[in-house]
Order: structure tokens, then C-alpha cells, then sequence
């Protein structure tokens, strides 16, 4: 079946491809959701109960601190090898045999780091969510929280364990494989967390959430197990990757970036738990879980696009990746301010017609200034990606400073402006200052990258230049391995 020729040109000019169309797709079934959930959160759970709802979800987001950015550097790693290899729909794999032995080495590492971050994630963060909740009750009224966190957390480890197997799997040329299996997920968690909170479980929605991502994820697996059998069986002898030199310079940076990434949004939230209660809490954790929703969908186009930057990279095909990158990021921007604009007036249209929801959220201003400060925070991340697929974290410096000032601000404000002082330090410290830092990284590394490779360096030889400190090469372990 071949669709109509304005139907392919509609396609051509969004340059919307199966994996963009799936992770769209994936990000409004998660809009639309979103607008259901908040409804049944509304009539269903009381404020207090909606505090403790948004607080328990940061909190479960802690996990971010044991994943350390890994999920991306394997996506990387595994585009980079893989950009050599061939690998059929049944996972038999053909091509060079160094690059297949360092593939196998990328999962087995990959699945020993992160059998074990799952347990220490459990170990760990289960008694913080326990000392958080219990120095809350000279807050007022409370919710019963210790069954649906404990629950919480098993549930999250279990996703935190396979979410790498993803990566994995987009690496090896599977995008949009990878793509189709989010949506799926996405129907999945949607049916989950409308049953949990209309049928009087409301806390215990974040561990059905994952239950139910986790068991489609299996499902997607297995379908998978040749492939990945296959490679965990694999002697690698003198091929294996060498964690030391070639992934942890790049995750090092990578993990303190995500890190910053989490305290610039997660902790609005339990913030103003702690300073302001649970209904305020829960207003921000609400109108933050909307506006979180512009930037995600908007960069469907360029996350789809990680592992082709790494493959072109690999390829030496530069010119093809920028203009890749440039047309996505056109795109992106595009669907990103015409988001801005639909939110803002449905936000404005809501105060307006239902006071009721209106009292659930933050007011329109401060709605602004969050929505400003995504924007913002939006381009950031389309500029990381592309500079990442190098295997390197340009952003170290920036992401650091960017979240000291935003935890900072929010610490000092929050006491005498509540959800005004959040959304101000957020835009001030996002759009003011890590904006423009963002911008000069991003233009100085690609001007280095054109005169780089305007001096005939190869590709491996452009990478090192734009990525390595001076003085040695990026990753001596594999090119020690590849000599051999």
C-alpha cells in the first residue's frame, strides 16, 4: 500500500519518518493522557493526596542518580560499532569481527553495571523515600504513602534494568523498532494509571506505571533473544571494551549532566513539600508534568536521530550529518513554538472556564514562566544530543553551574514566594544563563569540527579533535585493540 503524493510530501517537508511517526505518536498518546490523568487526579484524589501523588513521583525519579547517563553512552557505543556490522531481522550478525566483538562486549558490560545499580537503586533510595515522608507530618493531613512507595521503587527498578536493553537495541540500527515499542508502551501505561487512580489506588499508579512498561518491555525482549544471547555469549578475548579509557571519561560527565538535569526540575516539587505543603506541591508538580511534556515532544525529532548521528560520525559522512541535524532542528523548533503558543492559551482558556481545575495549578504568570524556561531548556538538550553522539559530554561545566543556581535560588525563595520563586529561579538560571553558555559550547565546537575537517582529518581523527583533551588520543584502549 503506497501513500497518496501529497501525503509524502506532508512527510518530506516535517521530515517525519517511521521513528519520528512512532515517538510522536508516543509523546501525544502521553499529552493527551496527561490531560485525562489530571482530570481523574482532580476528581479522584484529594489535594493533599495530589501532593503526595507528584512528590512520590520525584522522589521515584531519583533513579536518575544510579543510571549516570549510562542509557546514551551505550546507545553510542553500540551505533558506533554497529555502523560496520549488518545485522538481519532474525539477529545474526555479519561484518567486521572486531566491531561484533566490541558490540558484545558493550551489552555484557552493560548488563553486569546495571544488575547491579538495580539492587543498590532498591538498597538505597527505599529508606530515603521513608525519612522523606516521615518528617512530613507537622505538615497537616497526610496520605498513606509506605505500601504504594515500597511498591514504587521495586517497580522502577525493575524498568531502570531493562531501559538500557532499549538503548541497546536502538544502537543496532533498530530505531524505529525501539520507536514502536515505546507507543505500545505508552497505550500500556495510560490504561494502567487511568485503572489505578479511578479505582481508589491513586499512590500506587507510579508502580503499576512501571509494572506494566516493564512487562511490555520483556515481551519486546525476548522477541530480541537470538540477538542478545547470542552477543552475551560471545568471547570478546582482547576486543572487550575498556571501561576505564573509552566509556567512563564520556559517562563521568555524562552522569553529573543528567544529575543536574534532575535537580533543575525534580526537586521543584519536594521543595516546596517540605517549605510550602502538599497542596502547593501539588500544584507545581502538576503544572510541571504539563509543561514538561513541550520539550519531549519536540525533540522526537532529534532524539530519533542519536544513532544515525553516530553511525554518520563512525562513517566520516559529516556533511550528511549536519544537514541532518540542521533540518531536524528546524523542524523541532517549529513544533516546539507552536506548542508554546497552544499551551499557553489552553492554560489561560482553563482559568478562565474551570476555576475548579484552575485551583489545581499554578497561575498563568508563573504557567509562562515555566513554559519559558522549557523552551529553553529545550534547546539545550537538542544541542547536547548532537554534540554527545561524538562519545564525549561538552555540557559538564554549564549543566553544574546551571543546577547550583537553581537549587540555590529555589532554597532561598521559595520560603517567601513559593511556586513564583520556583518558576523565576528555573527561567533565570535555564534561559538567562544556561541558554547563551549553551549556544557559545555548541558554536565553538562545531566551528572546530569545520576546521578540523576542512584539513582532510579523518572522522575518528574530527571526533578526537572536537571531544579529547589535548595531548593523546580519545580512547587509547581501542586503538590498541584494533592495531591488534
Amino acid at each position: 500500500m503506497t501513500c497518496p503524493g501529497w501525503s509524502k510530501q506532508v512527510l518530506r517537508f516535517t521530515g517525519v519518518d517511521r521513528a519520528i511517526l512512532f515517538t510522536v505518536s508516543a509523546r501525544l498518546l502521553q499529552v493527551v493522557g496527561s490531560v485525562v490523568t489530571v482530570l481523574l487526579i482532580i476528581h479522584f484524589l484529594s489535594p493533599v493526596e495530589q501532593g503526595y501523588y507528584y512528590t512520590l513521583l520525584s522522589l521515584a525519579a531519583l533513579q536518575v542518580i544510579f543510571e549516570l547517563g549510562f542509557s546514551f553512552v551505550i546507545l553510542q557505543l553500540a551505533a558506533h560499532e554497529a555502523a560496520l556490522l549488518t545485522i538481519d531481522g532474525d539477529g545474526g550478525i555479519e561484518g567486521n569481527p572486531v566491531s561484533h566483538a566490541r558490540l558484545a562486549s558493550v551489552l555484557q558490560l552493560t548488563v553486569r553495571w546495571y544488575a547491579c545499580a538495580a539492587v543498590a537503586l532498591v538498597v538505597i533510595v527505599l529508606p530515603i523515600g521513608f525519612f522523606f515522608f516521615s518528617q512530613q507530618t507537622h505538615r497537616g493531613p497526610q496520605a498513606s504513602w509506605g505500601g504504594p512507595w515500597t511498591a514504587a521503587v521495586l517497580a522502577v527498578s525493575l524498568t531502570f534494568f531493562l531501559t538500557p536493553l532499549f538503548s541497546f537495541i536502538e544502537g543496532c540500527n533498530q530505531v524505529s523498532q525501539v520507536a514502536c515499542l515505546r507507543m505500545l508502551q505508552a497505550l500500556v501505561v495510560l490504561a494502567v494509571s487511568w485503572g489505578a487512580i479511578a479505582t481508589g489506588h491513586g499512590l500506587y499508579a507510579c508502580a503499576m506505571v512501571n509494572a506494566g512498561w516493564s512487562l511490555m518491555g520483556i515481551a519486546f525482549l525476548v522477541r530480541r533473544k537470538r540477538l542478545l544471547k547470542s552477543l552475551l555469549s560471545l568471547p570478546v578475548g582482547q576486543n572487550q571494551v575498556c571501561w576505564r579509557t573509552e566509556i567512563w571519561p564520556f559517562q563521568w560527565k555524562t552522569a553529573v549532566s543528567w544529575l543536574c538535569s534532575y535537580f533543575t526540575l525534580q526537586l521543584f516539587t519536594p521543595i516546596l513539600f517540605s517549605f510550602r505543603g502538599p497542596q502547593e506541591a501539588g500544584r507545581m508538580g502538576l503544572s510541571i508534568s504539563i509543561v514538561g511534556y513541550l520539550p519531549i515532544v519536540a525533540l522526537c525529532w532529534i532524539t530519533t536521530k542519536a544513532a544515525p548521528f553516530g553511525r554518520l560520525i563512525k562513517l566520516g559522512r559529516m556533511e550528511e550529518l549536519d544537514s541532518l541535524f540542521r533540518s531536524a532542528l528546524r523542524k523541532s523548533m517549529g513544533l516546539v513554538l507552536l506548542l508554546f503558543v497552544l499551551c499557553l492559551v489552553s492554560i489561560v482558556g482553563v482559568h478562565v472556564l474551570f476555576s475548579e481545575i484552575a485551583l489545581r495549578m499554578v497561575s498563568p504568570s508563573i504557567f509562562l514562566l515555566l513554559l519559558l524556561a522549557a523552551v529553553s531548556s529545550f534547546i539545550i538538550q537538542a544541542l547536547a544530543v548532537y554534540l554527545r553522539s561524538f562519545k564525549c559530554e561538552p555540557y559538564l561545566c554549564q549543566s553544574t553551574v546551571v543546577a547550583s543556581l537553581t537549587v540555590l535560588g529555589t532554597v532561598l525563595t521559595v520560603s517567601r514566594w513559593g511556586s513564583l520563586g520556583v518558576a523565576l529561579t528555573y527561567l533565570l538560571s535555564t534561559g538567562v544563563v544556561g541558554l547563551p553558555w549553551a549556544i557559545a559550547i555548541y558554536m565553538r565546537r562545531h566551528r572546530l569540527h569545520a576546521a578540523t575537517e576542512s584539513t582532510s582529518a579523518g572522522a575518528a581523527d574530527c571526533a578526537i579533535a572536537i571531544c579529547a583533551p589535548a595531548g593523546g588520543a580519545l580512547f587509547p584502549c581501542a586503538e590498541e585493540g584494533r592495531a591488534e
